[in-house]
């Protein structure tokens, strides 16, 4: 059965084929499949998962559920969050204050002194050092944020692959990741390094070669891997405020 074809009910108590419910039982509330062939549901008994014939895939039950990646599930209860492989059986002893979906074999989770790091597959941590944040890995990088509030990439194995620190951060997509420094926004290439001088109020990753951002003055702009403006989409200009709003106006 193609897992994608299988759809969730306007209600969101049950999963349809074809328009048609997949199975007889109803639940509170059910997440999508994902491989290998389990999707999260919940009801008055607690949260877990269930095959596409509505079954129970195993029998104990947690205070919430989510859906599969990679082959293990977020759960939590009373004890914490954790993951659990598709028998229901947690995937290793330790218990988190919070914990993400696998990705490329690695999962950032939460410890319960508020610090992150990553898991490999078999929810053993792959490095020693904790960040006040990490994200999930993209093409084997990660973003993290370190003690002192910048943010840089790591590889697979938790070393940093660039020099470059930055206030904000996102992932690499194309060749670029989106950075803030104390000058504003921009795109920074593999090497850490800004792509151009040019910083920008808001940005947002290329597409086909062209990213949309917003000046430091306000303009709707598109800007090309250079970071030069190719095209104004729209010019900031003063709009009156609406009723009620007395002497102000609005820049959008």
């Amino acid at each position: 059965m193609n897992l994608e074809s299988i759809s969730i009910a306007p209600d969101g108590t049950h999963h349809r084929l074809d328009g048609q419910p997949l199975y007889q039982p109803r639940f509170g509330q059910v997440l999508k499949f994902h491989p290998p062939g389990l999707a999260a549901v919940s009801d008055s008994s607690g949260s877990y998962h269930i095959t596409p014939a509505g079954r129970p895939a195993y029998g104990h039950r947690y205070s919430a559920t989510f859906g599969f990646y990679g082959g293990r599930a977020v759960v939590h209860d009373e004890s914490g969050w954790f993951h659990i492989l598709k028998s229901g059986l947690p995937l290793y002893r330790e218990r988190y204050a919070w914990c993400g979906n696998y990705q490329q074999e690695r999962v950032p989770v939460r410890d319960q002194a508020g610090l992150y790091y990553h898991l490999d597959a078999d929810g053993k941590r792959v490095y020693q050092e904790a960040y006040l944040y990490a994200g999930d890995y993209r093409d084997g990088i990660a973003c993290v944020r370190q003690a002192a509030g910048l943010c840089t990439h790591i590889d697979f194995f938790g070393i940093p692959v660039h020099a470059g620190y930055y206030l904000d951060l996102d992932v690499f997509h194309k060749g670029f990741a989106r950075a803030r420094d104390y000058r504003g926004w921009c795109h920074i290439r593999a090497d850490g390094k800004p792509a151009y001088t040019a910083r920008f109020e808001e940005i947002e990753a290329f597409y086909n070669g062209q990213a949309f951002a917003r000046t430091l003055e306000g303009d709707r702009v598109l800007l090309n891997e250079s970071g030069a403006i190719i095209h104004v989409v729209w010019h900031c200009v003063a709009i009156a405020a609406p009723d009620g709003q007395r002497g102000k106006t609005a820049r959008t």
